[in-house]
């Protein structure tokens, strides 16, 4: 049986190599594409170099990429600039990344006729929604330049699934969280902050009153989705990847444990997220295991 073949884009982040991790579990060889900017060697270093070629390459220049898709299966685009703050400060830079990369990316699975592409894209593009828990139906609600960009790419991956007849699908991730999670306030940035400063032995801090919840899915319940709708024959489709559960920041700092300081609300953030993932359920019949205690559990032993 001939070996599949994956590109991860954004392989040595913290969504990434979880990714590539189970991807070498399941026997496939994996090259990864990552500029460095926010992924880490050392997320990869426990694989072979006959498992994982690592290539550092900024997506945006698309004219390296052709070369490396050549014979590839299966391509997860999780490469991009994933904070909301610094789109604010520096559109250009995020509409470069995550649009025209994301357009270099699909062009290049597209001329290697992949069996199946990936996208990574944010529920963020639902800005405040109405009805919780908040269907793939939901009315789509830009609230700054991060959620512009993973919805033009977005949009992009879908236009190229319906004209160019290409196996696309797109997953809009929800709060995601897990090994590796980047402590530097970038991914999930609650988790992050609370590991940091337990970690550091300071109070967690918490934005508002605390009451404010979230949808956060453990990434390996993720990753069985990536790997579910890889398989399946489904294209052209966008699903919401969540637990289907909403958790107050307060319920996680209590997980965590030790002292709480209270910080000021930032402004635009919403009170509440919580996905439907109906749709998903029913099409891979496919459902979140990890509970938010076992997640934290296994967080915090690391």
């Amino acid at each position: 049986m001939k070996t599949k073949k994956s590109i991860v884009t954004g392989g040595a982040g913290f969504i990434g190599s979880n990714l590539v991790d189970h991807l070498i579990k399941i026997g496939h060889k994996v090259v990864v594409i990552d500029n460095f900017v926010s992924g880490k060697k050392n997320n990869l270093s426990h694989h072979k170099k006959t498992d994982v070629k690592i290539v550092k390459l900024d997506i945006s220049k698309s004219k390296k990429l052709d070369k490396y898709f050549k014979k590839i299966d299966y391509v997860f685009h999780l490469a991009g600039l994933a904070e909301i703050i610094p789109s604010i400060k520096n559109p250009k830079k995020y509409f470069k990344t995550n649009v025209f990369g994301t357009f270099n990316v699909v062009e290049a699975a597209k001329k290697a006729r992949v069996k199946k592409l990936i996208y990574a894209a944010s529920s963020s593009c639902y800005g405040s929604p109405k009805k919780f828990p908040t269907s793939e139906k939901e009315k789509i609600d830009i609230q700054h330049p991060y959620g512009m960009t993973k919805y033009l790419g977005e949009e992009l991956v879908l236009m190229y699934a319906s004209i160019f007849n290409m196996p696309n699908v797109s997953f809009r991730f929800f709060n995601v969280y897990g090994p590796r999670l980047n402590t530097s306030g970038q991914y999930s940035a609650v988790f992050g902050n609370f590991l940091k400063q337990k970690a550091t032995k300071k109070p967690l801090t918490v934005v508002g009153n605390g009451k404010q919840t979230r949808d956060f899915i453990h990434v390996d319940d993720l990753i069985n989705a990536f790997i579910k709708i890889a398989k399946s024959n489904l294209v052209n489709k966008v699903y919401n990847l969540g637990s289907g559960n909403e958790t107050s920041i307060n319920k996680i700092a209590s997980l965590f444990g030790g002292k709480k300081t209270f910080l000021s609300k930032r402004p635009s953030e919403p009170n509440r997220s919580c996905a439907n993932i109906s749709k998903i359920k029913k099409d891979i019949n496919w459902k979140p295991t990890i509970t938010i205690e076992e997640g934290i559990k296994r967080l915090l032993k690391n």
